[in-house]
């Protein structure tokens, strides 16, 4: 049976090249829940893109993941990918795990629509045996013919968006991560696209998927959690957490905090462009 255990997973990311005036106002001031000091001086600088994230997920679970832009969802997606790995606790993962960020991974836009259905067909995990079962499904899904002869050059960008979309949603995944849905081309095409994503989720074992669409959570997940500042704040059914959401984002907000008086405490503070690192966090 497929499982996910996270046992009080933290990810930092350090920020580098600060200036030391610039740091040394940041380390002193305690008004936010992004910025942690480090070191043994503490004069260190981290964005905490998830802070003691605990979860466990089994077979049948369905999970969608709610929170404002940077609450953690993407971060959390790309640490059960292993994309990032925790800079404390422990993420015990069983099962293949099979994201799907890119819907076309190593796509090459001089190989023909064949030898790339291989080619991103490895990138999703499926072995040479699976793809070549699978050519002729992508190929009636996709609805290219000929093309599929041709180099992908030659396509439109809306049969480019079908071969992705055909070979991604064609694996078997024992664990599937989605961030955002999948893009599904033209109108007609989305229609069929829809139905086959439902197939896709029904095949998969455990599901995470990441979204600010209410609809998409409430119609693809069986459970949710609510993410802020890289904590869970709520976990419960669909209709749970995003009435919770929507009632913080409805809520009114606290005024700024004043700087610290006490320059030791240990102090968060959020802050804009000065982030050097990973831009989804």
């Amino acid at each position: 049976m497929s499982s996910i255990t996270l046992e009080n997973v933290v990810v930092d990311f350090p920020l580098y090249g600060l200036e030391p005036s610039f740091r040394t106002d940041l380390i002193g001031r305690a008004v936010g829940g992004l910025l942690k000091r480090t070191g043994q001086r503490g004069n260190g600088v981290v964005v905490r893109a998830l802070d003691r994230i605990s979860l466990e997920l089994r077979h049948g679970d369905l999970l969608g993941l709610v929170g404002h832009n940077g609450a953690g969802k993407s971060t959390l997606l790309r640490v059960l990918a292993g994309i990032y790995e925790p800079s404390h606790g422990q993420c015990t993962i069983d099962g293949r795990v099979s994201p799907l960020f890119l819907t076309a991974p190593g796509l090459d836009f001089d190989d023909s629509g064949y030898e790339n259905i291989i080619t991103c067909g490895r990138y999703l995990g499926m072995s040479r045996k699976e793809i070549k079962s699978k050519i002729k499904e992508i190929d009636a899904f996709a609805e290219l013919g000929q093309y599929l002869a041709l180099p992908v050059r030659t396509y439109s960008a809306g049969m480019v968006v079908r071969l992705g979309f055909a070979i991604a949603t064609a694996i078997d995944p024992e664990i599937l991560l989605l961030d955002e849905g999948l893009g599904a081309g033209d109108a007609r095409f989305a229609d069929r696209a829809h139905a086959r994503v439902e197939a896709l989720i029904a095949r998969s074992n455990i599901m995470v998927l990441a979204s600010h669409s209410d609809e998409l959570i409430r119609q693809m997940c069986n459970r949710a959690i609510l993410l802020a500042h890289g904590q869970i704040i709520v976990d419960g059914t669909p209709d749970e957490v995003l009435d919770r959401y929507h009632q913080m984002q409805s809520a009114p907000q606290p005024p700024a905090a004043e700087p610290a008086a006490d320059a030791e405490a240990v102090g968060d503070v959020e802050v804009g462009p000065v982030v050097a690192g990973p831009a989804t966090v």
